[in-house]
């Protein structure tokens, strides 16, 4: 195996080369979970992996909750499907409040703090109320609940953690919360070890190949837990060494496939690089600063080969987006055309008749 095969069965596998989910939550369902916190980003990093998918296709599974935003893993939004956020949630939150843990003794959230809160949204939200933050923080301070900015995103994460509230549908470009066993039914419940089996089972299958300790970076599990649930599903996976390092994927990934055409504009966060811990088959190392000086590579990049080539901004105006691209190299004839797909593809998501690219 060599880093273009890495390359290619990550597009593959991730459904960015070829998609064949048509609906978002099957893809949502598919990847284990989409990281979200940029929503519009993240409403793009799903469309791009289905058939014929636009903004509204998203927005509209989100309001009717047939994919659900919320706290899992690291900890960070991700889209997840409904089916999975009881048992993702059970599974990754400890780990989660964990690593909050500082934060909340700087913004003195101890238990009963967070108890109070869990009374006073309880009694807001019941009977099928979708409130937005503002309305929550209201709500709190009723309650006798400072909510400063960070203390209080701090408390909607703690109640998205133990299971209280999830994503609402959005009021206008409000976000809002609801109750999670009232927005979403009742489901099958997992014991740890299922989970942790169910979520290694869903990684390796759709972002493989990728390493134990990409895994390890993805789920924000500990080592011993992510050793389990990939030593659990090892016998239905394949596995190569490149550099020194196992990379495990699913039988049906292959390189017979359909090779992926031309250029991706991905957004920030997407699953196609912040999921690995190690992104350096994906940018050389010379461009690494380039792409993010954090070293984090959380911007719009741009993909051809499956190789980040550069950074790009967007302007969306009434009737076109303008594209500006901030290549690392001076870009050839073909990679030109390529992203000039790409971006079309891109106003067409947004419901745009047109689209401007700046180099």
């Amino acid at each position: 195996m060599t880093t273009s095969d890495i390359r290619e069965l990550r597009l593959q596998n991730q459904h960015l080369a070829a998609p064949q989910f048509t609906q978002p939550e099957g893809l949502v369902y598919y990847m284990g979970a989409i990281q979200s916190q940029d929503y519009a980003g993240g409403k793009w990093a799903i469309a791009q992996r289905l058939k014929g998918a636009n903004d509204k296709t998203i927005e509209d599974a989100f309001t009717r909750g047939d994919i659900i935003r919320t706290h899992v893993m690291r900890p960070t939004w991700h889209f997840v499907h409904p089916k999975d956020v009881r048992w993702m949630i059970q599974l990754t939150a400890p780990r989660v409040m964990k690593i909050a843990g500082t934060q909340h003794r700087q913004h003195k959230l101890d238990h009963i703090v967070f108890s109070k809160s869990e009374k006073a949204i309880l009694q807001a939200l019941e009977g099928g109320k979708q409130l937005t933050r503002d309305e929550i923080a209201k709500e709190l301070e009723r309650a006798g609940i400072a909510t400063n900015e960070q203390r209080f995103i701090h408390i909607m994460m703690q109640m998205e953690l133990i299971g209280l509230v999830c994503s609402g549908g959005r009021q206008g470009k409000q976000f809002t919360y609801a109750l999670l066993d009232e927005r979403v039914p009742a489901t099958k419940p997992f014991d740890r070890q299922e989970a942790d089996v169910e979520l290694a089972d869903r990684y390796f299958t759709s972002h493989g190949p990728a390493t134990l300790q990409d895994y390890v970076w993805w789920s924000g599990l500990t080592v011993v837990e992510a050793k389990a649930g990939l030593g659990a599903i090892k016998h239905k996976l394949n596995n190569a060494e490149l550099n020194g390092n196992t990379y495990w994927f699913a039988e049906q990934s292959n390189l017979s496939a359909t090779k992926s055409p031309g250029a991706f504009l991905l957004p920030n966060y997407d699953e196609y690089i912040v999921s690995y811990k190690d992104r350096s088959t994906t940018i050389a190392a010379s461009n690494l600063n380039k792409a993010d000086p954090r070293g984090t590579i959380f911007n719009h990049t741009i993909i051809t080969n499956g190789k980040i080539i550069g950074i790009w901004k967007r302007a969306i105006g009434k009737s076109k987006v303008n594209i500006e691209l901030i290549p690392f190299a001076p870009l050839s004839n073909v990679n030109k055309a390529a992203i000039g797909s790409a971006a079309k593809r891109y106003a067409k998501f947004l419901g745009l008749k047109d689209f401007t690219i700046d180099i």
